[in-house]
């Protein structure tokens, strides 16, 4: 796939170089590989003996592995027209218990465990299990277990439309991050590159606790307009194969004016992490994007 669209991109390989394509000082919204993140912290604390994967949470039938994994069987809230609407209109983000309840409404998908689906609603509600057990919030929880560990300057959890204005793109200036129900990180390309390229060279998870990350649930195979030719979901990460370059193990997301893919690329000949941004609303544009710049040699 071609386009026309800016790609602003970072690169970092297995022996520590970095190249980029972009402003380094430019900040982008994370949107869904905050779930990444999530699942990390959760996985932190569950290597820690404070926090049960596997427990049912408190009046439910699913356990937080589930929801990580998007198989509790949760519906979503991007499928609600109403919340679409209220999101292009600019509105004030609905409360937590009114946007659940409108959610929950659409009924649940499957039982717990006994299918795959995307679910946002899923990762609000990891991230209050996993805010709950640390007894602090996501994003103190984030600096602690993610942020300071890799000096990640530039990320922090943007949760006022002031906040949010830090990021380039125009859409940003009035858009409230609120309307991201599990939580919404912003930061540089380059900090994205640095983050999941921690992860993989053990910097934050145990070689263990990553194996389990990455096992994934598989669900199949070509997506159309994508790089993907084979596809799973671990524990808050994508885990297939984009054709030619190899697995991918990362997280691609979008919002109503960009969207990105960061991937970590381990069969490359010097296994590589790429971030890669962009405007509109196609994923498979970022996505090939990354893949292009982990097959470049310069």
């Amino acid at each position: 796939m071609t386009s026309t669209q800016r790609i602003h991109s970072c690169r970092i390989t297995g022996t520590g170089i970095r190249s980029e394509t972009c402003d380094p000082t430019l900040v982008f919204p994370y949107w869904s590989f905050t779930k990444s993140v999530i699942a990390i912290c959760g996985l932190t604390l569950a290597e820690a003996g404070r926090i049960d994967l596997d427990a049912r949470l408190a009046g439910e039938a699913f356990t937080l592995r589930q929801l990580l994994q998007h198989t509790a069987g949760l519906p979503d809230y991007s499928t609600l027209k109403a919340y679409r609407d209220a999101v292009a209109n600019d509105e004030e983000p609905w409360s937590r218990d009114e946007l659940l309840e409108a959610a929950l409404a659409q009924g649940r998908q499957f039982a717990p465990g006994a299918g795959w689906s995307y679910s946002n609603v899923g990762y609000m509600l990891a991230r209050e299990c996993i805010e709950d057990a640390a007894e602090r919030p996501f994003g103190s929880l984030f600096s602690a277990l993610v942020g300071e560990r890799l000096g990640l300057e530039s990320v922090e959890l943007a949760t006022t439309r002031d906040e949010f204005a830090r990021v380039c793109w125009e859409g940003a200036r009035t858009y409230h991050p609120g309307w991201v129900y599990h939580g919404c990180l912003i930061g540089t390309a380059e900090d994205a590159a640095r983050l999941l390229h921690g992860l993989f060279t053990g910097r934050l998870l145990g070689e263990a606790t990553l194996e389990r990350m990455l096992d994934p649930y598989p669900l199949g195979g070509a997506i159309e307009g994508r790089p993907w030719t084979q596809c799973g979901y671990g524990l808050g990460l994508m885990n297939g194969r984009f054709g030619a370059a190899g697995r991918a193990i990362g997280h691609s997301g979008g919002g109503p004016f960009c969207v990105n893919a960061v991937y970590h690329f381990p069969d490359r000949d010097d296994p590589m992490t790429v971030a890669s941004f962009t405007d509109g609303r196609n994923e498979g544009i970022a996505e090939f994007a990354a893949a292009g710049y982990a097959a470049r040699d310069t």
